[in-house]
């Protein structure tokens, strides 16, 4: 059905929402793609002017609905019971305010470009009487902790957290070669270029935007020559753009393996004939302070198809002379 022009307040539970969350949780049935063309034409406006959809909204805007043609909701029928039961089964904690999801890898965190269905779909479909909202992303092809919000309360906080500073996110990847630089901090910026078949390409480029990543090295693999030189390396994000972990790795000089984007071939080759069979890229632990009520943190372990990579790669490369192992900053982490 088509519905007609709205102008809609935006409640004290919603303010600080960005304007494309706010829209999609309005228009459940439209497509993500369709309700960013609809922003980018001027045809939803705040407060009679144009808007951006990361623009966040506040108390009593008023915000103009166009009319758009809605589909009916997705009922439980065509939400997967395996992908149901799958991330049920990978809460690794919950509360009044939010959801922790050990994410596996190859789900998206939500739909659209392709996918019908996404993480916080099926939470929404498994949970109906709740109103989740993400609070941040994982590219699809990375495993780890995901925060879903259970309060629109919540969701603002966290989002203040990240956009201060203040919400700290920790991965664990592989890359290739022998990481010598120690700890580093990658000052680089990135640009999202137009789509390349389909699919965004980030660089690093001056007229992108600021990127910072902090790379620490823990244990090496190999010695210099051979064909399995790696690294296992803890990286925090001070920015969050689009796979700055992959572009700044590879910026270095040490692609993430499995990487089929920016990785490098003949490295990914190697990894796979030791079962790696996706990127090695980890979300490992997230640490904040919830205002007003102290420290929060939760980590979820490598998985064991990654951890068995790991054994493989000592295994088959043996250490080198410098070798060493590093627990992960704030291993092993739990939540509270």
């Amino acid at each position: 059905m088509r519905e007609a022009v709205r102008h809609v307040e935006v409640s004290e539970e919603r303010a600080g929402q960005r304007l494309d969350n706010f829209l999609m949780r309005l228009l459940g049935g439209v497509p993500r793609s369709h309700v960013y063309r609809l922003v980018r034409r001027g045809e939803v406006r705040v407060n009679g002017r144009r808007a951006k959809p990361d623009q966040r909204l506040k108390w009593h805007d008023s915000v103009r609905v166009p009319p758009v043609r809605i589909e009916p909701a997705p009922g439980p029928a065509r939400t997967s019971p395996r992908l149901l039961e799958a991330l049920e089964g990978a809460v690794l904690y919950e509360d009044e305010r939010l959801i922790v999801l050990d994410k596996p890898a190859g789900i998206a965190v939500h739909g659209g470009s392709g996918v019908s269905l996404g993480v916080i779909e099926a939470l929404r479909a498994s949970r109906p009487r709740e109103e989740l909202e993400l609070a941040h992303r994982l590219d699809r092809d990375t495993s780890g902790c995901l925060l879903v919000a259970r309060k629109a309360s919540s969701l603002r906080a966290l989002h203040e957290l990240l956009r201060e500073g203040r919400f700290e996110k920790g991965y664990l990847t592989l890359v290739k070669g022998h990481w010598d630089a120690g700890r580093k901090h990658i000052e680089a910026p990135l640009r999202t270029d137009l789509r390349v078949g389909g699919e965004r390409t980030v660089k690093v480029h001056p007229d992108g935007k600021p990127s910072v990543s902090e790379f620490r090295p823990l244990q090496y693999f190999g010695t210099p020559g051979s064909s399995h030189v790696a690294t296992l390396v803890e990286v925090f994000l001070h920015t969050g753009r689009t796979h700055q972990i992959r572009v700044h790795a590879a910026h270095a000089g040490h692609p993430v393996a499995g990487d089929e984007k920016y990785g490098d071939e003949a490295f990914n080759l190697h990894m796979r004939e030791l079962g790696l069979k996706r990127m090695f890229l980890h979300a490992h632990t997230v640490s904040f302070e919830w205002p007003g009520d102290g420290p929060f943190s939760a980590s979820a372990p490598l998985p064991p198809e990654l951890r068995a990579v790991l054994d493989r790669l000592s295994a088959v490369s043996g250490p080198p002379p410098t070798a060493r192992r590093t627990r992960a900053r704030g291993a092993p982490l739990r939540a509270r």
